[in-house]
């Protein structure tokens, strides 16, 4: 007798990092039930996908959520991401980590699904550790600018471990790092999209600060293998995915320059409120659990990002 099909509900499908699940869990024979808003996502970012095993619902999470038939897997994917995306809808922001967590996280106990949530680095905040494993409890200001993101994803973690422990929801945390590849917004103001924009149209690159601070960044495919066997781990609490090779802002934005042959020079602005001064994270639990790291170095990466951010741009311009 066949093995049933798996269902795999995805909460911000046709975001950044939900489109790429889409497709990893499509190639491995899912049916999967994309879900958004389209608030800060985009169907351009679904409209590859001809799959009879792929539906896509218009939903608001932090309205309930009904989903009929059999459910096997939630990843909770949905949230703005970017400081862009947050700082101009932050009372959103707070409802998608609370309401929104609840109510994905309602929809996998209703159907007896399994749960995983896609936290954040942010929860580090500015951290006082250094690189940051999982048992770090943070340096976050609760009442700065970034709190309604650090806050949310933090609120989120620990409404799914109150599901696990009191309500028996089989749960997974993820904390993801700074991600990047196609499909990436190039207006999102996060550095990877906004280097590659602004280099590609000969403009000056905008570091904030003196670009001495760093971020550690991994290629959207790896993080995606991580979610993957994060979620079919028997692992409650959280795991890092990410990519722990270090590099600082002005020698991303150098990176950038050289690989697109752009005629750009690096300017410098203030750095904004909060702003982390070091990120790297510690994968020692993921390589141990997961079996897993990143495969992709970052110039490999930036190569295939820069490739896709060309033929975005020039459609965009057709258009």
């Amino acid at each position: 007798m066949a093995e049933r099909q798996k269902v795999s509900v995805i909460t911000g499908a046709a975001g950044f990092i939900g489109s790429h699940l889409c497709d990893f869990l499509l190639a491995r024979g899912h049916r999967v039930i994309g879900l958004d808003n389209l608030n800060t996502g985009t169907l351009r970012n679904l409209e590859h996908i001809d799959s009879p095993d792929f539906v896509y619902m218009n939903v608001d999470i932090t309205d309930f959520i009904e989903i009929d038939g059999q459910v096997d897997y939630v990843y909770h994917m949905a949230s703005p991401a970017s400081p862009v995306d947050y700082l101009q809808i932050p009372l959103h922001t707070l409802k998608v980590g609370a309401v929104g967590t609840r109510n994905a996280i309602g929809l996998a106990k209703w159907k007896r699904a399994r749960f995983l949530l896609a936290s954040t680095s942010e929860v580090y905040g500015d951290p006082e550790v250094h690189p940051q494993s999982e048992d770090y409890w943070g340096n976050v200001n609760p009442i700065g600018p970034r709190s309604v993101y650090d806050e949310a994803k933090r609120y989120a973690e620990t409404t799914t471990m109150a599901y696990q422990r009191q309500q028996g929801v089989d749960t997974r945390i993820i904390r993801i790092f700074n991600t990047y590849g196609p499909r990436m917004r190039p207006h999102d103001g996060r550095a990877v999209p906004t280097f590659i924009r602004q280099a590609l149209e000969d403009k000056h690159l905008t570091v904030f600060g003196d670009g001495s601070q760093t971020r550690s960044f991994c290629y959207v495919s790896d993080l995606v293998e991580g979610i993957y066997r994060a979620m079919m781990s028997g692992y409650h609490f959280p795991v890092n995915l990410g990519n722990p090779a270090e590099y600082t802002i002005r020698k991303l934005a150098e990176l950038i320059i050289e690989i697109t042959g752009s005629k750009s020079d690096i300017i410098y602005q203030a750095l904004p409120t909060d702003d982390p001064r070091r990120r790297r994270p510690d994968i020692s639990l993921a390589k141990k659990l997961l079996d897993w790291e990143p495969t992709l170095k970052v110039e490999e990466g930036l190569t295939h990002t820069i490739s896709w951010f060309k033929e975005y741009l020039a459609e965009e311009q057709l258009r």
